[in-house]
């Protein structure tokens, strides 16, 4: 699979300078961990679920999550991983192409090895398990099975922890739960793909929902917590995890998010056009909070609506502007430091302190492309929707 890899091959050359690479489940973890993107949560007891699955992945998704845990009813939780076994054996026995990273969110330990021993020869579609209101305490167990399910099943298993507990909220134990899922994160890190940020939960300890003209980073008490977790466990020195974006909540149901007129080439310099229809939508907050995951370190994003999904990947694109300053920063011949005005003439590139910048951006790079000079957001984002 690839990012942008639904549009036919003549629109991907008009678009990119370096088109996203080919991944697989199997790939690098380095290079998955980035590759995530949108991440797209879907109840695990959806009765077409394997239906969805291929859909989505026909639309440009590359990663998906199916929930046992918030998304169902407590009494629906049998029933839902039937459905589970029953959809992955379905996907499985069926010509279904490319599928998506597919990851379960389970609830307890003992539904890891639970469910990897029902999946049977299916499990070959799992990439991993979400784990959830994950602590050093709570996390050991779901880690320990994960690696007895890995052993069980023969195959590479990841895990996603989740982010999200009362401990890791209140500031008299904060420090201590994240030294915590620092330690343990760190002894499993072969098997941590990303860490996932549990914002809906934050708001809840308090009894707050942002609205949609608000991010997560307006609400102090939340955009605290993200700065703390990457403070700790985002770090660009080798120890740090690839942390993703907290989930966006508003959308509206309808088959295309721009309405007919905007269907035309994405090359006809509409952008106002189509910059008018994201607001009509509902869609400016998630743009703006995307730019502020990026700018506060994380990436990727959690999604429940498809909708939002085109929007996510459109913003990891890089830019030919940041390609041209980071591999110029890169270069050998810089490896002693030094200080170079840009090529495009507008900014300074320092190279010993923008180095793990350009390093962390042609990973990036690999796995959503490089943009034409003069292909911005609006032109990527008009071609996938």
């Amino acid at each position: 699979m690839r990012h942008f890899g639904h549009l036919p091959p003549s629109v991907r050359r008009e678009l990119f300078h370096r088109e996203p690479v080919e991944f697989s489940p199997d790939s690098p973890a380095r290079l998955l961990s980035v590759a995530l993107g949108a991440t797209l949560y879907s109840p695990a007891n959806r009765p077409r679920l394997a239906d969805d699955i291929r859909k989505q992945a026909r639309r440009g998704v590359v990663s998906m999550v199916l929930c046992l845990e918030d998304s169902i009813d407590d009494a629906d939780v049998v029933d839902a991983e039937e459905n589970l076994v029953r959809q992955f054996a379905e996907l499985a026995a069926s010509d279904s192409g490319e599928m998506p990273l597919l990851f379960i969110r389970v609830r307890q330990p003992a539904q890891i090895t639970g469910l990897v021993r029902r999946l049977g020869p299916s499990v070959r579609l799992l990439s991993g398990f979400v784990l959830p209101k994950f602590t050093e305490e709570r996390g050991i167990p779901f880690l320990e099975a994960l690696a007895a399910a890995e052993t069980a099943c023969g195959r590479r298993l990841f895990a996603m922890p989740v982010l999200e507990s009362p401990e890791l909220l209140h500031l008299e134990t904060r420090g201590e739960t994240l030294t915590g899922i620092a330690r343990t994160v760190d002894k499993y890190r072969d098997r941590v793909l990303a860490l996932r940020l549990g914002v809906t939960d934050f708001c809840s300890a308090y009894g707050l929902r942002r609205s949609p003209e608000m991010t997560a980073y307006d609400v102090q008490i939340v955009a605290s917590v993200i700065a703390d977790v990457v403070n700790v466990l985002g770090r660009a020195d080798g120890t740090g995890f690839t942390v993703t974006g907290p989930v966006w909540e508003y959308f509206r149901v309808q088959e295309r998010m721009f309405k007919p007129q905007l269907r035309s080439s994405p090359f006809t310099g509409r952008a106002e056009e189509l910059r008018a229809a994201l607001i009509e939508h509902d869609m400016d907050g998630l743009l703006r909070e995307i730019d502020l995951d990026r700018a506060n370190g994380l990436l990727g994003k959690t999604c429940i609506h498809p909708s939002h999904v085109a929007p996510v990947h459109a913003l990891s694109v890089v830019s030919h502007e940041e390609f041209s300053d980071a591999t110029d920063i890169l270069r050998p011949e810089r490896n002693g430091g030094g200080v170079l005005r840009s090529a495009y003439t507008n900014k300074m590139n320092e190279v010993k302190p923008h180095r793990a910048w350009a390093e962390r951006t042609l990973l990036r790079a690999e796995a959503f492309g490089v943009a034409r000079e003069g292909v911005g957001f609006v032109e990527l984002l008009a071609a996938t929707t």
